[in-house]
């Protein structure tokens, strides 16, 4: 991670927004930040910190948000330019916004934090956080890249354990954590290794010798089947003979009875016959010219109706023309009046705008004498509150404040006391409640062992002699069946007949199938109960199975709840013993403590606030004033402009004669004379146009009549001579065809007769009668017809029927028995594949074991992080040999703690603490170069940053020089640094630098050596 640029506002000093320019900073590879104590330089780390983690190493983000918060500021903003990724080639924008609740000045709002990536040049947003795009966490950042004030040694102060997990962590080393991904592949294994043995079990009862059996017996039943079947076959050809000759002489007995039928129904058919052709006569030639006389008829009684209304409306038109014409001569003369009419509103309108700007400039004189006074009185209130502020910050200089570093350290520990009591008295409950439940899966493993027969030690020895029985009863039922199956051919052995298959003569006891189908029902029962019981076992062994992995489970929990509680024991152990170095015992004197240390602090921050809110009230009052003076100077602008527009907007006027009695009225009244006019001159315009359309309309109509009138009389005329001719006509047509009764033909016209439909039904009884006489001649002519048999039709249809049903139960068993030999041939397939498998399954299960135990308890990682450690310890040597002068080395032991060796006292080793302050800061520097060296390989960054805010006080003048020299040579290998400090030989040694200043109005102040 590379920084560019930072923009701070609101944050803790820095009340107004600043700029570090860090690509200018870093550029020179090696540069400072300067400034006196309590000027805000590590508020700079803290910022990089809140914009990229959302907290800062002082305060947490939650809770204490508005102790960040600058007291004369109202929003708090970090923008926050760097680059990162693979070679920091990649742009990146984190803002962290929070502002003050407007109502109540305690209350921070929620903050908002959000990241952006350059893309093409411009910022998008994105949805990944810090630790994604740096790639660690929060704690190990502030111990590889920013080292915050008191943070320095960090790493050295841990103790083993978290010094291993954060290696872990920082290097990605869980890769080599394989305990859980082994015990899953063994419990995996171990899972499908118990269903194989299921399936196995299900499988002994399929063996080669039982295959041989059937085979043996599906080749005596194939021959049954086969001759069988050849009798059936030759029965069925003779009754399909018979049966055709049966149906014939059913078709027989059928038509005859049709055509006895038809016959009753031939003098209908005949009579619809006449009526039909008359019909149809009627309708073809008459029909037409009786429809066009009652149509003509029709035509000319509604020509007659509308030539009687056309002269009606002609006489009544002419008249509501007269009436329209002289309404219209009359609105046109009022409508000549309006040009006059409209001068007069115009006038009357500028009237009513004089009026208006008089009315504003009263308004105008009336708040130039207000605002006078009101301005003196705000300029003495100023002066007051400027000799109160002063006196508030004088009392302010006198008030010490307490150590902000000792009280944090003191609320961290009194917070802390009582989290940590908590928390080892919940890990004791649970440790008692993971004990009770480790002796619950005792008691029902003990259970399931109480259910095993005295003859059996163990399930697996019971599962074993149960599948041994169940084989036994399978056995003898396959005997059964065997017999079963001979017992199928016992309708074939006759007296004098030799058996099929043993050639004997004779048949004293032959097979009795009855007494065999209840042995065998008998049999299958007691396989099915016994089969039970087997479920039963397995059942049994997968619950304790499942039981000892619960049982292994809480016996880790119960161990890791242990050391959990121990670990909690230990810290707090240390901090009741950092405590008590200030004279502490007791959580109520800890407590105590922060009360007396947080009074002091909240007294001085009272006054500041005061202050604050003294100097908000003199800025508001500035304001206040300017404002007023501006509206002091506008009204006196406001009074010369209404006065010029008023003389100008009288001159305008063309009638003044008329407009002089409407000054004395008010601007409603004359607005109400305007309104009153205008729409008078509206209404006249629209009834003129109203009634001109109404009259065009009138005009239109009275036309559109004449024209109707006209073409009505010729069609009424044309409608009597064509009716004469069609009735003519008429007369002549029915002398023609023969209707001499008139009425009749009319019923004739009206009947509702389906034309097509009784023509259908005529053809087709003629030729339904036409093929049933046909087919009674074809059938009577067939031999075999007329002499059919029934009754010994149906006696040979149920002989077939007998030998159908033996038939097919023979070929059924048959079937079956090919089912059967089917599935014991896949079955026995299928057990020589899981055979093969649960062999590989049991080797693989070896390996896995094996695996298990050389990963149990993270024993690798722990290894692999201790070669990280000592490599690291190797690289910082390189460094802190010649910062020491080669009096000293790090070393690192197996259980991950540091030593030194002494080479002045014959290269002994003494624990790190035994050291100075000085040579403290020289290790921790060398191991954190170290630490960084490594996360810039991991990351594969072409460049480094490190930035370090500690220990320079502690050390003497050759030792600061010694590491800044160091320092210096960290520009060679590619690396940028930046360090924070007061020292002030620091500042003469470094050219590029940023200087940090505290401004009493302005907050931290931030300018540049360059």
């Amino acid at each position: 991670m590379i920084p560019i640029r930072l923009e701070i506002q609101g944050l803790y000093s820095y009340r107004e927004k600043q700029v570090i320019e860090f690509d200018q900073l870093t550029a020179a590879g090696l540069f400072g930040i300067f400034g006196a104590v309590g000027s805000g330089k590590s508020s700079i780390l803290e910022a990089i910190l809140l914009a990229l983690y959302g907290s800062t190493e002082r305060l947490s983000d939650r809770g204490e948000k508005n102790s960040m918060l600058n007291l004369q500021s109202e929003e708090l903003l970090i923008n926050f330019e760097f680059q990162s990724g693979k070679n920091n080639v990649s742009s990146f924008l984190a803002r962290y916004a929070a502002k003050r609740n407007p109502k109540r000045f305690e209350d921070v709002k929620p903050a908002e934090h959000t990241f952006y990536e350059k893309v093409v040049g411009n910022w998008e947003p994105i949805t990944s956080k810090a630790e994604e795009i740096i790639g660690m966490k929060k704690e190990h950042f502030k111990q590889t890249v920013i080292i915050p004030q008191g943070k320095f040694r960090e790493f050295i102060d841990l103790t083993p354990g978290p010094r291993a997990e954060m290696m872990k962590e920082l290097f990605g080393l869980e890769r080599f954590d394989l305990s859980g991904k082994t015990g899953s592949l063994l419990k995996a294994v171990r899972e499908e290794k118990i269903r194989m043995e299921t399936q196995l079990s299900g499988l002994e009862a399929f063996t080669p010798e039982i295959l041989e059996e059937k085979i043996a017996s599906q080749k005596i039943q194939k021959v049954d089947s086969e001759q069988l079947s050849l009798k059936l076959q030759l029965s069925e050809t003779k009754l399909k003979h018979q049966e055709n000759l049966h149906q014939k002489s059913q078709q027989l007995h059928q038509f005859q009875m049709n055509y006895q039928e038809l016959l009753l129904k031939k003098p209908e058919i005949e009579e619809k016959r006449l009526l039909h052709k008359e019909f149809i006569t009627a309708k073809t030639y008459l029909k037409p010219v009786w429809d066009q006389i009652n149509d003509t008829k029709k035509e000319l009684e509604k020509y007659t109706t509308s030539v009687v209304d056309c002269e009606r409306f002609k006489v009544r038109y002419v008249e509501e023309v007269k009436v329209l014409e002289k309404e219209e001569r009359k609105l046109k003369e009022k409508n000549q009046e309006r040009p006059a009419r409209e001068a007069k509103i115009r006038d009357l309108k500028k009237v009513l705008e004089i009026k208006r700007m008089q009315s504003n400039l009263d308004e105008a004189n009336q708040k130039l004498e207000t605002l006078k006074p009101e301005i003196d009185s705000k300029k003495a209130s100023q002066i007051k509150l400027e000799g109160e502020i002063s006196g508030l910050e004088q009392e302010t200089e006198k008030l010490d404040s307490p150590d902000v570093t000792i009280l944090s350290a003191f609320q961290t520990a009194l917070r802390d006391w009582s989290v940590w009591e908590s928390e080892i008295s919940k890990l004791t409950k649970d440790r008692y409640q993971l004990q009770e439940e480790i002796i619950t899966v005792k008691g029902n493993v003990a259970k399931i062992h109480s259910k095993l027969p005295s003859k059996e030690t163990n399930l697996d020895s019971w599962q074993k002699s149960q599948k041994q029985y169940i084989l036994k009863l399978e056995s003898e039922r396959d005997k059964i069946l065997q017999k079963q199956g001979l017992g199928v051919h016992v309708h074939l052995l006759e007296d004098g007949n030799p058996c099929p298959l043993c050639g004997a003569l004779e048949h004293p006891n032959p097979l009795k199938s009855e007494e065999e189908k209840a042995e065998l029902k008998a049999k299958n029962e007691e396989i099915s109960l016994e089969k039970d019981k087997l479920e039963t076992i397995l059942t049994l062994i997968q619950k304790e199975k499942e039981y000892q992995i619960h049982l292994e489970n809480h016996q880790k929990n119960y161990r890791d709840k242990e050391a959990e509680i121990e670990k909690i024991k230990k810290s707090l152990a240390e901090m009741t013993q950092m405590v008590s170095s200030h004279g502490i015992t007791s959580q109520a004197d800890l407590k105590a403590k922060v009360e007396s240390l947080s009074e002091a602090g909240k007294t001085k921050e009272k006054i500041l606030q005061k202050v604050k809110l003294l100097r908000q009230t003199w800025n508001t009052q500035r304001r206040e004033i300017e404002l007023t003076d501006k509206l002091f100077q506008q009204a006196l602008l406001s009074q010369n402009t209404i006065n010029a527009s008023i003389s100008s907007k009288k001159e305008e006027i063309k009638d003044p004669t008329f407009c002089k009695p409407f000054f004395s009225k008010s601007a409603d009244q004359i607005q109400e004379t305007i309104l009153k006019v205008e729409a008078d001159i509206d209404e006249a315009i629209k009834l003129l146009e109203g009634k001109q359309k109404h009259l065009r309309e009138k005009r239109e109509a009275q036309a559109s009549n004449l024209t109707s009138l006209k073409g009505f009389q010729d069609l009424k005329t044309a409608s009597s001579e064509k009716l004469s001719k069609l009735q003519s006509e008429f007369e002549y047509l029915k002398e023609t065809y023969g209707f001499t009764d008139e009425i009749a033909l009319v019923k004739l016209f009206e009947n509702s007769l389906d034309a097509e439909k009784v023509d259908l039904e005529i053809r087709g009884f003629d030729q339904k009668n036409a093929i049933t006489e046909s087919r009674i001649n074809e059938l009577k002519s067939e031999k075999g017809v007329i002499e059919f048999d029934k009754a010994a039709f149906f006696e040979l249809k149920e002989l077939v029927g007998e030998m159908k049903a033996r038939v097919e139960s023979v070929q059924n068993s048959l079937l079956l028995l090919n089912e059967e030999i089917k599935t014991i041939q896949s079955q026995l397939e299928n057990k020589k594949i899981l055979l093969e498998t649960y062999g590989k399954l049991e080797n693989r299960e070896s390996n896995l074991k094996e695996l298990e135990r050389l990963f149990k308890g993270s024993g690798f990682v722990k290894y692999v992080s201790s070669i990280y450690l000592k490599e690291l310890c190797n690289t910082a040597n390189v460094r802190f040999m010649k910062l020491s002068k080669n009096s000293l080395s790090l070393e690192i032991d197996d259980d991950n703690t540091f030593w030194v060796i002494d080479y002045l006292n014959g290269g002994k080793r003494r624990l790190l603490k035994t050291l100075s302050g000085g040579q403290t800061f020289q290790a921790s520097l060398c191991l954190a170069l170290a630490l960084a060296e490594k996360v810039k390989s991991i990351n594969q960054a072409d460049q480094s940053f490190f930035f370090l805010d500690e220990g320079f006080g502690a050390l003497d003048r050759n030792a600061l020089r010694v590491v800044f020299e160091t320092l210096k040579s960290l520009r060679h290998e590619n690396r940028i640094v930046g360090i924070i400090s007061h020292v002030e030989e620091l500042q003469q040694e470094i050219g590029v630098y940023a200087q940090v200043t505290l401004d009493p109005d302005k907050g931290s102040q931030v300018t540049y050596s360059f």
